[in-house]
């Protein structure tokens, strides 16, 4: 874990969210300038820290609201930080919080280097990744309509399905598998539904596809080259990679995609395993599905495997 230790005039801490944020300015010495909630909006935020312009470093921590802010600093050439939300928990929890502590604690952990770094992602794909992580999203909503087919039969005593309905040809008549008219209705609106969300997917692939050509259509190539690594998955990875010389070390970007466990450990004793929500989840799924599938249809891998 990267912590800021650049030296500045002013630390600005932020606790922000979506229609009012709490700023709070210190000086190099520690003292409070100024301590104050105002509205989130560009006018509101340059108005309030422009006697402190000149040697600023802002830092926030990494919550959905933070776009906005970073793109404005960096348009306005101040310097930007983003904090890592578990790591900043770790560090300044206490007895009481509110916004007015919770910025004040931003801004001592800029001023006294202890401010845990997250990436800032650049805006240029950031709306791309978004969409992308909106699709996984959309997915597992249609997943969770495969399942509740197959459920329904379980749950009147019918017989097995016996088809896998991701596939579209195979869903045609299943609802007459179903012999309750109200029970047939209930599969009718979830095939329904799979045949809508079916749509939605196609175009949304559509377009992220176009778009991951002009942004990195090079890499996109090379990731999809790995075996195992399909269209989606070389999309995944592109786009919450992004910039892989962004990592020190092999073990750094292992740890970012939740790939490895950190043991606990006290007097030389290990304590157990910690850490599982801290990396990226977009990218655990992806290389996780991509080593199933690299096992499954690389027949010396498989060969390989079995001889462990």
């Amino acid at each position: 874990m990267r912590f800021y230790t650049k030296s500045h005039t002013h630390y600005c801490g932020i606790d922000l969210h979506a229609k009012k944020m709490f700023v709070c300015v210190l000086d190099a010495g520690g003292e409070v300038l100024l301590h104050r909630n105002i509205a989130s909006s560009p006018e509101a935020f340059l108005k309030t820290v422009a006697p402190f312009r000149d040697d600023l470093v802002v830092g926030v921590e990494c919550m959905f609201a933070w776009y906005w802010l970073a793109d404005l600093c960096r348009k306005e050439g101040i310097e930007f930080v983003l904090g890592h939300a578990l790591y900043m928990k770790a560090v300044h929890g206490g007895k009481a919080k509110n916004d007015k502590i919770d910025s004040h604690k931003i801004a001592v952990l800029l001023r006294g280097g202890s401010f845990p770094i997250a990436y800032v992602y650049p805006p240029e794909m950031r709306a791309t990744r978004d969409l992308l992580r909106r699709r996984t999203h959309l997915v597992r909503k249609r997943a969770e309509l495969y399942a509740h087919i197959h459920n329904t039969a379980i749950q009147y005593n019918l017989p097995e399905i016996g088809v896998h309905l991701a596939v579209e040809s195979n869903r045609q008549g299943v609802d007459k598998h179903f012999p309750d008219l109200q029970v047939r209705k209930i599969v009718q609106i979830d095939l329904a539904m799979i045949d809508a969300y079916d749509d939605v997917l196609k175009a949304l692939e559509w377009d992220i596809e176009k778009t991951a050509h002009r942004h990195n259509w090079h890499s996109l190539l090379l990731l999809r080259s790995i075996r195992g690594v399909g269209d989606i998955l070389a999309l995944v990875m592109l786009y919450e990679i992004h910039d892989i010389n962004r990592f020190e070390s092999v073990q750094d970007f292992a740890s970012y995609c939740r790939l490895v466990k950190c043991s606990h450990e006290s007097a030389g004793k290990k304590k157990g395993t910690g850490g599982a929500k801290i990396g990226n989840a977009h990218l655990k799924w992806a290389f996780s599905e991509a080593a199933i599938h690299f096992i499954q249809y690389n027949p010396p891998a498989k060969k390989l495997k079995d001889n462990l």
